[in-house]
């Protein structure tokens, strides 16, 4: 079985995340604030030491002002297209 975590589609995720979160000029203590979370949360993110789901991406998307699409897009187009789950 592949792993997810680490995979390019993964590290795209987690650089288009920190990038968004920049643009929207937070820091990761506001964002945490915003998610109703500890920053530990969003540390363990952003460094690429957790995943995320679906829901989560949403949530995450909401709070930074942006569209979760633009999320996945980033993580699709980064995605081996052999890469196996």
């Amino acid at each position: 079985m592949a792993k997810t975590i680490r995979s390019s589609g993964h590290e795209a995720l987690r650089d288009a995340l920190i990038a968004a979160r920049k643009t929207a000029a937070l820091t990761q203590e506001q964002l945490a604030w915003r998610l109703k979370c500890h920053q530990s949360f969003v540390a363990r993110v952003e460094s690429g030491e957790r995943r995320i789901d679906v829901i989560e991406l949403i949530v995450l998307a909401r709070a930074l002002g942006i569209e979760a699409v633009e999320l996945l897009s980033v993580a699709e187009g980064a995605t081996e297209p052999d890469h196996r789950i």
